[in-house]
């Protein structure tokens, strides 16, 4: 951003911050545009949970992370931080709807923007016990009376919808579309000779049993049946890597047939989106495929699932395939034509660079200070 303007003194509230160990997309996105803001003169503070080993204090690009609770109750900390060190002292709180809501507006002086990524909804199911889920939706559904007031911005239309089908006026959701770093992610300059020697798959991102890993580990074998030397590489933490594992092996697929790479660094990111030969999302809802985008931007062709945020993420037939959600069978056939195919694989890879092209940083920060600036004087929400 380059105007500068009079600066906001702004409070995040985010359950993770970007170096948390469960830090992902919601992250990313948090901290590239609040960064960016304090470039533009604005002060932002981030309240996040405390994970161990962390210190309270912190600062990150210029926004300062304080940290409070813990992973498992940070929420319970938010009023009383708010109380003890923030109430009267910043001018508006952007709470980031990302886990359980938080409910600032509730206890909040200042006025309240949320940002949602994405809500879980019956999805929280597939990851959590019945009885965590029942909890998640029942702050969920708190979210039309506590935040009437509030305007929200989203980062995809399907998280919009989604609002509007809980009672959100379309008048107070604005889409803000996640950017990109060009700086870090794009094509090789001969992206097919990039390639790995083996056909390859590719996921990449946390390693959670609602993204639905699963599919594409059953879609393999039959991948295999039509292209021998077909791997797959799932990069990226989380607790569902053992459960996958012995699925592999029930699968008979040992590690030449998928690896776990586990965490990887920002440039090893580019380097397996670069080699894959396409890259797989596969779960059933996200705010916006940030990896999906990622993939593209390296002119790597995307077979995801037609799930909201991901159908918004993949021009379907022109950056890569979406398939039904689940459908393991459907996902083997489109990604045997794509290893099989260089001619079409490389097309899908370079329509997917100019695709990506759109999504900047720069600009999702200047929508999102937009916003901000509107936003009514301090005082008028909360008790």
């Amino acid at each position: 951003m380059s105007a500068k303007v009079e600066g906001l003194r702004i409070l995040v509230v985010n359950w993770n911050d970007c170096s948390d160990p469960h830090a992902g997309g919601a992250e990313i996105h948090i901290h590239e545009i609040f960064s960016r803001l304090v470039s533009a003169g604005h002060q932002v503070t981030l309240l996040c949970n405390r994970p161990p080993g962390a210190s309270r204090r912190d600062n990150m690009d210029g926004v300062s992370i304080h940290r409070v609770g813990t992973r498992n109750t940070f929420n319970y900390h938010v009023p009383f931080a708010y109380w003890r060190h923030f109430r009267g002292k910043v001018d508006v709180v952007v709470d980031a709807l990302n886990k359980l809501p938080l409910l600032t507006p509730l206890f909040c002086r200042e006025p309240v923007l949320a940002i949602v990524h994405h809500l879980f909804g019956a999805t929280a199911f597939n990851e959590l016990t019945s009885l965590a889920a029942a909890y998640v939706g029942f702050f969920e559904r708190w979210l039309p009376l506590v935040y009437r007031e509030c305007p929200f911005e989203v980062i995809s239309d399907s998280t919009r919808d989604d609002l509007r089908s809980r009672g959100i006026e379309d008048e107070r959701i604005h889409t803000v579309y996640c950017g990109l770093d060009p700086s870090l992610y794009g094509a090789a300059p001969v992206p097919s000779a990039a390639r790995c020697e083996r056909p390859m798959l590719l996921f990449l991102g946390r390693v959670k049993r609602y993204k639905s890993v699963d599919t594409i580990l059953r879609a393999l074998p039959l991948v295999r049946a039509s292209c021998p030397d077909a791997h797959l590489v799932v990069a990226g933490s989380g607790d569902d890597i053992p459960r996958l594992e012995q699925l592999a092996r029930s699968l008979g697929l040992g590690p030449n047939e998928v690896h776990f790479a586990g965490q990887v660094s920002e440039a090893d990111k580019v380097r397996l989106y670069r080699q894959a030969h396409a890259a797989v999302m596969p779960s059933p809802k996200e705010g916006w495929g940030l990896t999906v985008v990622e993939a593209s931007a390296c002119a790597t062709p995307v077979l995801a699932a037609d799930s909201p945020g991901l159908r918004e993420s993949v021009v379907d037939g022109e950056t890569g395939y979406l398939y039904p959600f689940g459908d393991h069978e459907r996902l083997a056939e489109l990604a045997t034509e794509v290893l099989t195919a260089p001619a079409l694989r490389e097309a899908l890879g370079t329509a997917g660079v100019k695709w990506a092209s759109r999504f900047s940083w720069d600009r999702a920060a200047e929508e999102t200070g937009a916003l901000l600036r509107g936003l009514p004087a301090a005082g008028v929400g909360g008790p």
